[in-house]
């Protein structure tokens, strides 16, 4: 971020109460510490209380300040256990960030017998977040104050092959966003998405071929958050999400025939071939072009 968005970031969140989930590593981590630094007060929410302490260490270590909150975001009765924990124990939230999330990259005729895997990625990404949305929004509709950001998917936008588990899950919370937007505007609470591109961090790890094409870093991909609580637009995506939104708009076929030409250059995951994975010059430049996208 620039100097002048830094000043109004840390204006913005300083004295704030806000909750991140997957705040244990990654992107969730990543901003946890940069809104700590900023001096908000940031709940950790994640599955792993191990990871959590570490996280919390090493705010408190730097002079900020959280608290954490162990829950598994897949489990709908757990979240609403940590949900009253969390609100025994501040009396608000400022800003709600959805952070958390699980992808899968599988073709659809290789997921003949992988249903599971369409259940346990809609539990997550899209589930789990709603019913957080669901026990946090009473409060900020009585304060008529309040800041939801959701972590989507350029995938969304650009309809990503190899991943309709993952941008399915993350297409249905979107709706739920903008249906949800126009019913709090008058209590003047935003929701924005943030159609994040990829980002090298362990989620990708198990996908070898990102080694090879671009990411944001997950410092950028906090620059990204950073200035959507700044600016609470409606949506942020880079400037390839936008591309792929309007080409889909007004010419779909020519972004089915781009994303086909993707999906035939660049191989199945390992895990679902079984061999190793190398990718040639064509398919680096061919990634180069698209910065970003999930293949």
């Amino acid at each position: 971020m620039n100097k002048k968005l830094e000043h109004l970031f840390q204006e913005k969140v300083a004295g704030k109460i806000i909750l991140v989930t997957g705040a244990s590593s990654g992107i969730g981590l990543t901003i946890s510490k940069k809104l700590a630094l900023a001096g908000a007060h940031v709940l950790l929410v994640a599955r792993t209380i191990e990871k959590l302490e570490e996280a919390q260490k090493e705010i408190e270590q730097s002079g900020g300040k959280a608290s954490i909150f162990p829950c598994d975001l897949s489990d709908m009765d757990a979240i609403d256990a940590a949900s009253q924990e969390i609100l025994a124990t501040v009396d608000h939230i400022d800003i709600l960030i959805n952070n958390a999330g699980r992808s899968i990259r599988r073709a659809v005729h290789e997921s003949l017998d992988r249903f599971h895997d369409f259940e346990r990625t809609m539990k997550l990404n899209y589930f789990g977040a709603v019913r957080l949305v669901l026990n946090l929004l009473p409060h900020m509709i009585q304060r008529k104050d309040g800041h939801i950001i959701n972590i989507s998917s350029i995938g969304v936008l650009a309809n990503a092959t190899r991943f309709s588990a993952y941008v399915a899950s993350k297409a249905a919370l979107d709706a739920f966003s903008r249906c949800l937007s126009a019913e709090v505007h008058s209590h003047k609470i935003a929701i924005t998405s943030v159609y994040m591109p990829l980002v090298r961090t362990p989620m990708i790890a198990p996908t070898k071929i990102y080694k090879y094409v671009p990411t944001l870093s997950p410092e950028q991909a906090a620059d990204l958050i950073a200035y959507a609580i700044v600016k609470r637009p409606k949506k942020i995506a880079t400037h390839l999400g936008y591309l792929a939104s309007i080409t889909y708009a007004i010419a779909p076929e020519i972004n089915n025939k781009l994303m086909s030409i993707g999906f035939n250059l660049f191989p199945s995951s390992t895990a679902s071939i079984g061999k190793e994975q190398q990718l040639n010059w064509i398919q680096k430049a061919y990634a180069r072009l698209f910065p970003g996208e999930h293949w």
